[in-house]
C-alpha cells in the first residue's frame, strides 16, 4: 500500500512540475480583430513562446551575439525582422496585441506609400496582399526597442501611432498556430501566410 502511495505522489509531483514548466514557456493567446490578416486571421489561436527570447542571468555580453537593455546576452536569440510577436500595452489592462517585427534597435526606419525602408533599403515584405497609403517620416528605432507594424496596415494600430515598442512589452514570440485546425502551422518569419 505504501509502495502504491509513494508512486501516485510521485506521478502527481511530476505531473505538477511539468504542468508549471509549460505555463511558464508558453502562453496560449487568440487572435482578435483583422490586423494580422491574411497571415493571422480573426479568432486564430496561437501558442507563443515566452523563452524565445529570454536573457540569461548567468552571463554578461562578451562581445558576441547581441543582448538586452540589462547586457545580458539572450540565451537563444532577441526578436529578429519578420518575427510575430505579442506583446502588452502598459496603459491597458487587458491589451495584449500581435504584430510583426520590421525595425531592430538602432535602425532608421520610414514607410513611403505604405512601403517600409529600413536603413534607406525598401523591406521585401511577400506576407502583404496590398500597400496602404502610410507616410511615416525616418526615425531612429531606440536601443532595447523594436517596431512592429500589423500585415494588414489599412486596420492596424501598430508603432505608426504607438511608436517603437520596448522589449520589455514583448510577451514572447508567435510559435504555434493551432486553431482553426486547417490554419494548424508553424510560424516562421521566413514563411510566407497561408492563404
Amino acid at each position: 500500500m505504501k509502495s502504491f502511495f509513494f508512486e501516485a505522489l510521485e506521478t502527481l509531483l511530476l505531473g505538477v512540475g511539468a504542468f508549471l514548466i509549460l505555463q511558464a514557456s508558453v502562453q496560449n493567446f487568440r487572435v482578435q480583430g483583422d490586423s494580422m490578416d491574411p497571415t493571422l486571421v480573426n479568432q486564430q489561436h496561437l501558442l507563443v513562446s515566452k523563452v524565445a527570447y529570454a536573457a540569461s542571468p548567468f552571463q554578461t555580453n562578451s562581445g558576441s551575439g547581441e543582448a538586452d537593455a540589462a547586457n545580458n546576452p539572450y540565451v537563444f536569440n532577441p526578436p529578429q525582422r519578420g518575427d510575430i510577436v505579442v506583446f502588452h500595452l502598459a496603459d491597458r489592462t487587458s491589451a495584449d496585441l500581435v504584430k510583426r517585427v520590421v525595425a531592430l534597435p538602432g535602425e532608421t526606419v520610414e514607410m513611403r506609400d505604405g512601403r517600409v525602408y529600413v536603413d534607406g533599403e525598401m523591406m521585401d515584405e511577400p506576407y502583404l496582399t496590398g500597400f496602404d497609403d502610410s507616410n511615416v517620416a525616418t526615425e531612429v528605432v531606440p536601443e532595447g526597442h523594436y517596431y512592429v507594424l500589423g500585415d494588414n496596415r489599412a486596420v492596424s494600430f501598430d508603432s505608426r501611432s504607438l511608436g517603437p515598442i520596448s522589449r520589455s512589452q514583448i510577451i514572447g514570440k508567435a510559435w504555434i498556430s493551432y486553431w482553426p485546425l486547417d490554419r494548424l502551422n508553424v510560424l516562421d518569419a521566413d514563411s510566407p501566410p497561408l492563404q
